[in-house]
């Protein structure tokens, strides 16, 4: 009788890896993952944040005209610090106030009876409306990156013009993320209408010029007769009643900035 053994075969051991793959391979990991990571961050900055900032604006702009149909006013803000952009120089606000805009149509239109009072920091106080790129966005005192900008709010440029004075009423604003409300302002053109509407008045002014690009501390172009320092020639040489809208250049950098400039035309009491 024959006693059949069983055959063992034995497997053997993988070899290992050379060490230049495993760490080709372990850095291919890495990559993919930081990939990942960036992506989630871009989609998170490009997207989310629009859709949360655009979402606040709207409520707030709802929230100011529903106050002003209500005839009540409210105090909000905080301490922020104005933060970016440039500045205007404080002899800015002791300037005279011109008599009339030359050329300007508000010559026979009714002020309202008292001056509003100053707005708190960060306080949503007017509404801009810009139907050439389809703006309608709140309008808070000053260009604090955290409490207005970021919001997805213009913010008023401090020791500027309030809407509808003498002077220079100067804005700031997003061009990417965060709402973007100036992303398209290079869009705009002569004679294109840009209104705001405070609790007493609609002001509407109209686009006239633009400087494409400046330093971002040119602070000329917010000045009380906004002139660039940088640029010559681009701005106004007379006193007036003016807007001015700036925002940074190119898209998605903050190196420099882009400036619209415009006219009051007419004030219309609420």
């Amino acid at each position: 009788m024959r006693v059949r053994v069983p055959v063992v075969v034995q497997q053997g051991r993988r070899a290992p890896r050379p060490l230049a793959a495993r760490l080709l391979w372990n850095g291919a990991e890495v990559a993919v993952t930081l990939g990942l990571v960036l992506l989630l961050l871009v989609a998170h900055q490009l997207w989310w944040t629009n859709r949360q900032a655009r979402a606040a604006a709207e409520k707030k702009v709802e929230a100011l005209e529903e106050e002003w149909e209500g005839g009540s006013g409210s105090k909000e803000g905080g301490d922020s610090a104005d933060e970016g952009g440039p500045r205007a120089s404080s002899s800015s606000a002791a300037e005279p106030e011109p008599e009339r805009a030359r050329g300007s149509s508000v010559a026979g239109a009714r002020q309202p009876a008292r001056p509003a009072p100053a707005p708190h920091w960060d306080q949503a106080y007017a509404v801009l409306r810009i139907p050439r790129i389809g703006i309608r966005v709140p309008v808070a005192e000053g260009v604090s990156k955290g409490g207005v900008l970021n919001k997805g709010y213009v913010g008023h440029y401090p020791r500027t013009a309030q809407p509808g004075q003498g002077g220079n009423f100067a804005l700031a604003g997003h061009r990417n993320t965060h709402g973007e409300p100036f992303r398209y302002i290079n869009r705009l053109r002569d004679g294109d209408e840009v209104s705001v509407a405070t609790k007493d008045a609609v002001y509407t002014y109209v686009v006239d010029k633009a400087l494409a690009r400046t330093s971002a501390h040119d602070g000329g172009v917010i000045r009380s007769v906004p002139r660039s320092d940088v640029r010559k020639g681009y701005g106004y040489s007379q006193a007036g009643y003016y807007i001015t809208l700036t925002t940074c250049t190119p898209e998605y950098t903050s190196k420099y900035r882009l400036v619209v400039w415009g006219k009051l035309r007419s004030m219309r009491p609420r």
